[in-house]
């Protein structure tokens, strides 16, 4: 039984391919965390003058704070909820500090899948994104990211039809017919939780005085590598629990 979505939040992940949950990281933990980002910026500035995106990587050897959040267990509760009792694990054993530093204006063209890279015998793929709001971000282009609502089911049935041999030769960019994109919206401690497949990209920062903070883990259910061909055509494969609702329940994301 659902411990933290609501069947309205699973049925929109079902149909949208991400929901956000409010709350989900205690104020403390938030402060903690900006902190720590704090650091990484003083320790290593971004480039004089620069706007727009900016990333630091980091393992958990090197930055351990970035990975308390998925200690204390909502999110991998959140987590369980989609995929199973089996859960997640860090994938890449890596997070992703993602500033979109003021003032700059971009609408991205079109969404790319996270996993890419040219001559890669096996692409990075996952099974689920969550991404924790370290800012509030309320309004559009204010360093939002921009998902395509519904793409995961469009990729799905592109590489079903196409094999897994489609997703190196789109280069991350699979040509599909494309819905309005929307801007993620939430406050400092909610979590987005995102399919892989959805096609998602950055946007601009129009916002004068703050600079856009969100703190990413790519998260994999385990024995995914064996399977990652299997998952880009079959979206529910590694989410018993969303795959239960599609398919006892007139929702979107059902499967044909």
């Amino acid at each position: 039984m659902s411990t933290v979505l609501t069947a309205e939040q699973i049925r929109t992940f079902a149909g949208a391919g991400w929901t956000v949950v409010p709350g989900l990281i205690a104020p403390k933990m938030q402060d903690v965390l900006n902190t720590e980002v704090n650091r990484l910026m003083g320790d290593v500035p971004p480039p004089t003058g620069h706007v727009g995106h900016h990333f630091y990587w980091r393992t958990p050897r090197e930055s351990p704070t970035l990975f308390d959040p998925l200690r204390g267990g909502g999110i991998l509760a959140v987590a369980r909820e989609l995929v199973g009792e089996g859960g997640v694990d860090l994938a890449f054993d890596q997070a992703q500090v993602a500033l979109n530093i003021p003032s700059k204006s971009h609408r991205p063209g079109r969404p790319h899948i996270d996993g890419y890279a040219p001559g890669q015998q096996t692409p990075g793929t996952f099974t689920l994104l969550a991404g924790l709001l370290l800012t509030d971000q309320l309004l559009d282009n204010t360093g939002n990211l921009w998902v395509w609502p519904g793409t995961h089911l469009a990729h799905a049935e592109f590489f079903a039809a196409r094999g897994p041999q489609a997703f190196a030769d789109a280069g991350g960019y699979p040509d599909i017919e494309l819905p309005e994109p929307t801007q993620v919206h939430g406050r400092c401690g909610d979590v987005l939780f995102a399919h892989y497949l959805l096609g998602h990209n950055i946007g601009g920062n129009d916002a004068a005085d703050c600079t856009r903070r969100t703190l990413y883990w790519r998260l994999r259910a385990p024995g995914h590598v064996a399977r990652w061909e299997d998952c880009l055509a079959d979206p529910w494969l590694e989410y018993p629990g969303v795959r239960k609702l599609v398919d006892h329940h007139d929702v979107p994301g059902r499967r044909a």
